[in-house]
């Protein structure tokens, strides 16, 4: 390890001592450096502080958090046993969340480890910069935005943000007002002199309006997060003025074709303002956000024999039903290309099943090279269709390449494994019959990467983290709680319209517009992002009831300050205070 990696290393180990609330445990990146001296140096400390976000959003941390404290997302314990792991998954969806809840903690703690890995890249880079050191500048502006967005992801969910300058601090704890100031500030900061143009998987300036654009919209929220929120025009008119100047830019177009935005070839989609670039810094993050939610039995690469699904979340059936309402007679995968994408080509002779099973089904396939197959992607209903593996563990073939069969359902610890095909059906809830492998429609948002080493390991996907048609609904709910309905109108039905790649399931636009049809139509574009939880709250919907969950308990908007971490800031009276209603 090179020298500069090993003093970061040191520092970080340092940092979470004196942070007080953080685990110990550190793993060091490779950071894939380049150059030699102080350039090497900056691209050592920047890269621990990007990479780390991949741990922030994994499946089991702050990205399984939202999704299923939210009504648009449901994970029983498959079967039997499978994803149980304690009742974690379950009692973060039923709004029965303890300080002792792991899915909590472990967000927290990656979270906390993130802005650990931020301060200390700022205060590396903060002599260099005063030194001239250009490059060090530059990356010093990116790292204040970096302190700034994490802080807002602390603030979303537990109501709290920690302001520290060097690793040798120890933290102050900001809360509503004084909170949102001290990221409004650091923002604020660097806005004018940040680079406009970084790269994939950098912070600019258009994603730093983007996040001053978020901390307005969710500022009424963050100073009263028990209280019904009271959006104020000053702030309304702060978040038009952010996203008008992302969407004047001119640098961002929205994609024609909708799962474009989660495809191999995202590093170069125009919509995308602010992403996880996996092919830099990452060299070999997971593909989690593809597999987690689709069936165990399906192998989506016909050239991974070993890359399959983990038969994780489902959407609800209340999700689900805000699609089938909206669209009334009309099936959503026929109206909307945000809904659907139907990618395997079943021909017409073999798509009736009656009589058929996984006994007598041989012949009861067709043929496709393996590197143009491509299972269908968004909400995921019925008989799904796939590679086929023979005795020998390897993928039946044909003379065109491989099988594509019904797929069956292979995985199971329980009666799971008599179902015969993978049928997504739409109820899945706790119990014995709801929380089979098969029970819940399925969300594939994300490409299985063509271009990885292998399958699920490894992903040239970039996770998409802000884009521009997040950027329109923001200006459009501000243009409506300010009294501008038509000009929400417009925003809203600018986004609808583009998805016109599949002209045939382009949404209609809409002809009037209120705060219950834009938090569905954030809910339609955003699906399966990590905003559906915030939104719920914004909107004055996180008190309702779905499947599986009836607390209506304001106290559930914030999560609980895991115990562990006030206990590790016990040395210090009064530092981490747990959040109200735990």
């Amino acid at each position: 390890m090179k020298n500069s990696a090993l003093i970061l290393t040191m520092l970080i180990l340092l940092a979470l001592v004196n942070w007080g609330c953080t685990s110990l445990e550190e793993e060091v990146l490779d950071e894939s450096l380049t150059g030699s001296g102080q350039a090497e140096t900056v691209s050592g400390v920047i890269a621990p502080a990007y990479g780390q976000i991949s741990w922030v959003w994994r499946h089991t941390n702050y990205y399984g958090l939202q999704l299923l404290a939210a009504d648009e997302a449901i994970l029983p314990y498959r079967g039997g046993t499978d994803w149980f792991d304690g009742g974690k998954f379950m009692a973060v969806h039923q709004h029965q969340m303890t300080s002792g809840n792991d899915l909590i903690g472990d967000s927290w703690n990656e979270l906390t480890k993130n802005i650990s890995r931020a301060i200390l890249a700022i205060e590396v880079l903060h002599p260099l910069s005063a030194e001239g050191d250009t490059e060090a500048r530059e990356a010093l502006h990116e790292m204040i935005a970096l302190r700034a967005y994490l802080n807002i992801l602390m603030l979303e969910s537990w109501g709290v943000v920690f302001t520290k300058e060097t690793s040798e601090e120890i933290s102050e704890l900001l809360r509503g007002q004084d909170a949102i100031d001290y990221i409004e500030n650091d923002l604020l900061s660097v806005v004018d002199v940040i680079n406009t143009d970084r790269g994939p998987g950098r912070i600019t300036q258009n994603a730093v309006w983007g996040f001053l654009a978020r901390l307005y919209l969710n500022s009424a929220v963050y100073r009263d997060p028990y209280g019904t929120s009271e959006f104020t025009t000053e702030d309304m008119n702060r978040v038009i003025e952010y996203t008008d100047n992302i969407i004047n830019s001119g640098q961002y177009s929205l994609s024609s074709e909708y799962f474009d935005l989660f495809n191999d070839e995202n590093i170069s989609n125009p919509e995308i303002i602010f992403s996880l670039d996996q092919r830099g810094v990452l060299r070999r993050e997971h593909s989690r956000w593809a597999y987690w939610s689709i069936a165990g039995s399906m192998f989506p690469r016909p050239e991974f024999t070993g890359a399959d699904g983990t038969d994780g979340p489902a959407i609800t059936s209340d999700f689900y039903q805000t699609w089938a309402e909206a669209y009334g007679d009309i099936d959503p995968a026929e109206a909307d290309a945000r809904f659907y994408q139907q990618n395997t080509m079943v021909p017409e002779e073999l798509q009736n099943l009656t009589g058929m099973n996984t006994e007598n089904d041989e012949d009861h396939f067709y043929c496709v090279d393996p590197l143009e197959f491509e299972m269908d992607r968004g909400v995921l209903r019925g008989v799904q269709w796939g590679p086929r593996k023979g005795p020998d563990g390897e993928f039946l073939t044909c003379d065109g390449g491989v099988r594509i069969y019904p797929v069956q359902q292979l995985k199971g610890n329980g009666p799971d494994r008599d179902i015969g095909y993978v049928n997504h059906v739409e109820r899945v809830d706790f119990s014995n019959e709801g929380r089979l492998h098969n029970t819940g429609y399925r969300v594939s948002k994300y490409q299985f990467s063509r271009t990885s080493p292998n399958g699920n390991n490894f992903s040239s996907v970039d996770l998409v983290l802000m884009r521009l048609a997040e950027i329109y609904l923001m200006r459009a709910e501000a243009k409506l709680r300010s009294g501008d309905a038509a000009g929400a109108l417009a925003d809203v039905n600018t986004v609808r319209t583009a998805r016109n790649a599949r002209p045939d399931q382009t949404p209609a636009p809409l002809t009037a517009i209120d705060l219950d049809i834009l938090f569905r139509e954030r809910g339609f574009e955003l699906y399966w992002e990590g905003f559906r939880r915030g939104d719920q709250i914004r909107f004055g919907k996180y008190e309702d009831t779905w499947v599986e969950k009836t607390s209506v308990d304001v106290s559930k908007r914030l999560f609980p300050i895991p115990q562990n971490a006030i206990d590790g800031a016990s040395n210090v009276e009064g530092f981490l205070e747990q959040n109200q209603g735990y």
